[in-house]
């Protein structure tokens, strides 16, 4: 996915990072980027109440089993598949919310490493796939990574071809694939109110 400014998903390398101002310090343990699949409607809820929740949370982020599949110890490389994983899961979102504006949406944000337990993978899809356990504040996003706008239509057909695919349906696999040809735009935090309309 697209990163505005340059350094890819997390900005600067790294998986591991010391915590950002606002972060709860959970002991001063190194924070763990997780990206946390969202819609617009449940990011305008977030914006709102100034958390992500109920606990535990579901994200994705660089786990011991998405390294093995990829067998790689780029970070950038690591962190664009569990953001990738996390965009498909905001498809799936979609795809049971139609009111929702057709856009995916994945927040990412620094947590305490001991907070995050990996889940296990039943397929390719779901490596990466973490329970982030305890209160997650706003305040601990550092980035938000959305579809423009013109992704509209393939993102559409994408969740409503997602029942379809997940029955083994290829044609309907193709057409949920397709959404991956549009990279995510990179936003700030500060430009949720724009993301969202509010």
């Amino acid at each position: 996915m697209v990163d505005g400014g340059g350094n890819g998903p997390n900005g600067p390398k790294g998986d591991r990072r010391p915590y950002p101002e606002g972060v709860p310090d959970y002991g001063k343990q190194p924070a763990m980027r997780v990206y946390v699949p969202l819609t617009l409607p449940a990011l305008a809820e977030v914006h709102r109440s100034g958390e992500l929740g109920p606990a535990p949370l579901r994200a994705y982020a660089v786990t011991p089993a998405l390294r093995e599949w990829l067998g790689s110890d780029d970070i950038e490389e690591l962190e664009y598949a569990a953001l990738g994983r996390a965009a498909l899961a905001s498809l799936q979102l979609l795809a049971e919310d139609p009111a929702a504006a057709r856009r995916r949406v994945v927040l990412a944000v620094d947590v305490a490493d001991r907070s995050v337990t990996p889940e296990p993978a039943s397929d390719e899809a779901s490596l990466g796939r973490v329970a982030v356990a305890g209160d997650v504040r706003l305040t601990a996003a550092g980035a938000v990574h959305a579809d423009a706008d013109d992704a509209g239509p393939d993102v559409s057909a994408a969740a409503a071809a997602v029942p379809a695919a997940a029955g083994g349906d290829a044609k309907a696999q193709d057409t949920v694939d397709a959404a991956e040809d549009h990279e995510l735009l990179w936003y700030g935090v500060q430009e949720i109110p724009n993301l969202i309309g509010g």
